[in-house]
């Protein structure tokens, strides 16, 4: 049985990290590690964490030893990872039961180190559970194949989705930027000649605004896509924009959903 590391980064949490931590506690593949790093939080965060980990032993938070951001925390899970594989959950998100299970078989029919799977999204206010949740019918759709040249163009993977083989890729973890450190991780890896598989069927469910908004905060991710392609991918300056305007367009879409 393969062993999942679950990287989760936590700031001011409490509303929803209880959802998103029963969410993996509850995957029918059992063998998993939580490895949570608390971004400082004032709100309780790491002592719901705590509580947690006396209830279940696989669950394992970490204090930041300062204030760095989500991609810093992402970062100081990955490296505490033990697993065979690396996978990615927001606290505000939660899988499906079978999530793991299904991926896990998913990337060993395919040889492929990097997979991703399809979701659904549901409203900010949701209180249900993974394990109760109802398929909505808002689904972002995982493509098949993703290569680094597809992937310049848009962002296909949802990082609550994401794994990656670490037997096969070693231990990646992401770029020092303030933001899409998870984008600049999978164009990395794919970068150095892997490629992306993704399994159709939706076994997450991201938290977002009402379908049919754009929020201010996809829209300041603009900025940050630009820095990526053209200071960390090294674009020129026409292969920068037309990367962008397929990242505007992405949002655009999604946000209907």
């Amino acid at each position: 049985m393969p062993l999942v590391s679950v990287v989760m980064p936590v700031y001011n949490s409490a509303a929803t990290l209880g959802t998103a931590v029963r969410s993996v506690l509850s995957q029918t593949h059992s063998d998993l590690e939580l490895l949570v790093t608390d971004d400082k939080s004032s709100d309780g965060s790491m002592d719901l964490l705590m509580e947690f980990a006396r209830q279940d032993k696989r669950v394992l938070p970490e204090s930041a030893p300062e204030q760095g951001g989500a991609g810093r925390a992402r970062n100081l899970a990955i490296e505490r990872a033990r697993g065979d594989y690396v996978a990615f959950l927001d606290s505000d998100d939660m899988w499906l039961p079978e999530k793991t299970e299904r991926q896990i078989e998913f990337a060993a029919a395919g040889s492929a180190p990097l997979t991703f799977t399809s979701y659904f999204k549901m409203d900010a206010d949701y209180e249900g559970e993974g394990i109760d949740f109802i398929p909505n019918g808002r689904v972002v759709r995982a493509r098949e194949h993703v290569d680094y040249r597809a992937m310049l163009v848009r962002d296909h993977i949802g990082a609550l989705t994401a794994m990656y083989d670490r037997t096969v890729l070693g231990t990646r973890l992401m770029p020092e930027m303030r933001k899409r450190q998870d984008y600049a991780l999978w164009l990395s890896i794919m970068r150095d000649g892997a490629d992306a598989r993704g399994l159709s069927e939706p076994l997450a469910v991201y938290r977002s605004h009402q379908a049919g908004s754009l929020s201010s905060n996809k829209l300041s991710l603009v900025r940050y896509n630009w820095e990526l392609y053209r200071e960390h991918e090294e674009l020129s300056l026409p292969q920068a924009t037309r990367a962008l305007a397929g990242a505007a367009w992405q949002s655009l879409r999604n946000s209907r959903i």
